[in-house]
């Protein structure tokens, strides 16, 4: 049987790498320091934060952690708590009855699957409770320094914004950020993607002409 062959890589124009290079010179300019934006103190509060900020605002988020870590800031003390438990300190960030169970559960796969510590690769990452690719990506970029390009809905319309990828779901737009910018700028790009996107770039009341990038780049 013949071996199936790779799909052919998309091939970049250089018209669109050098906007891809001038956007990361702009953000670069602007965010030279990119602190991660939810509190932690460590991977596995990195990784809790992380789930509860799933449709939920950062802010909303740092202010219920403290509370929660206050009872369980590592695996074993967490399933020392109940479902209940946690779900009535992590309300005000929604999707409760789901998150604390995922919380949960992820906790008793971390201490009884791997020693208590927040595994190191994707697949593991993956197959807890609660995490997608792009919590696993954050964990993995933010707390190990791996390299990986987290691409949550506000960067994927960013990128759709201007120009930098027409993908229609952020997997695909995740492979062609990847392509475009060098893996060593990943980590430290979508923050910066983030926080410009807040300042700058919101989803409505946006204008381009006081926008950076749009003014230049929006499509």
């Amino acid at each position: 049987m013949a071996k199936k062959t790779a799909a052919p890589k998309k091939r970049i124009s250089a018209q669109l790498k050098q906007k891809a290079a001038d956007i990361a010179n702009i953000l670069e300019a602007l965010y030279p320091e990119t602190p991660i934006p939810l509190r932690h103190e460590d991977p596995y509060t990195l990784l809790v934060a992380v789930v509860l900020s799933a449709q939920c605002t950062d802010e909303r988020v740092n202010q219920i952690t403290p509370h929660l870590f206050a009872k369980a800031d590592h695996p074993a003390a967490m399933i020392q708590l109940s479902v209940e438990e946690i779900r009535e300190i992590i309300k005000p960030c929604g999707l409760s009855p789901a998150k604390s169970k995922a919380i949960w559960e992820l906790s008793r796969i971390i201490v009884e699957l791997h020693g208590g510590q927040v595994p190191q690769t994707f697949e593991a990452l993956e197959a807890l409770p609660g995490v997608g690719h792009k919590t696993a990506s954050v964990v993995m970029s933010q707390a190990f320094g791996f390299p990986a390009f987290p691409v949550d809905t506000h960067i994927h319309r960013l990128a759709a914004r201007w120009g930098l990828s027409s993908g229609k779901n952020v997997e695909q737009t995740e492979r062609d950020l990847k392509a475009l910018f060098p893996e060593h700028t990943w980590n430290k790009l979508h923050l910066q993607i983030i926080f410009f996107g807040r300042q700058y770039c919101p989803a409505r009341g946006h204008k381009a002409e006081a926008c950076p990038i749009c003014v230049k780049y929006q499509k």
